[in-house]
């Protein structure tokens, strides 16, 4: 796997490169990046430092992006299949049909993003934030909902979703026990 920087992907994707995949760009920093479209499938990015970006429609399909800041970026139709977003920072982010179908969202914190039309089919989110989220149509189909907090999000469909006593509604009670 080839290790980028952040000067040599700001620079490649400048010179018409959209194509990172299985690329290691770990620990980077592209604050505010403007890369629309790119393809960093299967790539490295663990702990990417990337908050205020414009990623829409790029794809990050089974990347590993443990610990990343996505943070208020812009992520509008962006694949996450089966990507590794664990303890990610996504809160504020805009995820609006987003495929996030079979992604790894353990402890993730996406406080206030909007998820509307997303699809988290399978995904795991146990023990996410996901406190004051639009959640409009957005599909939890199968997706791990145990200990995950919606507290005062909108338009949550919980149909086959799998949650528990754990999990936080958006009027923040939580299930009795069966």
């Amino acid at each position: 796997m080839q290790k980028l920087d952040s000067q040599a992907i700001l620079s490649a994707y400048q010179e018409g490169r959209r194509d990172f995949n299985a690329t290691d760009l770990s620990q980077a920093d592209l604050f505010a990046a403007h890369l629309p479209q790119v393809s960093l499938a299967h790539c490295d990015l663990t702990q990417i430092h990337i908050p205020y970006a414009n990623l829409s429609q790029a794809n990050f399909q089974q990347a590993i992006l443990y610990g990343a800041e996505l943070s208020h970026s812009e992520l509008y139709q962006a694949q996450f299949k089966g990507a590794n977003l664990s303890a990610s920072k996504l809160s504020r982010a805009s995820l609006r049909f987003a495929d996030l179908t079979d992604a790894d969202l353990t402890g993730a914190d996406l406080q206030a993003a909007d998820l509307s039309h997303a699809n988290l089919t399978g995904a795991n989110l146990q023990n996410a934030n996901l406190s004051n989220c639009n959640l409009d149509q957005a599909n939890f189909t199968g997706a791990k909902l145990t200990g995950t907090n919606f507290f005062r999000s909108q338009n949550v469909n919980f149909e086959g979703a799998i949650i528990d006593t754990t999990t936080t509604f958006p009027d923040g009670h939580r299930s009795p026990d069966p």
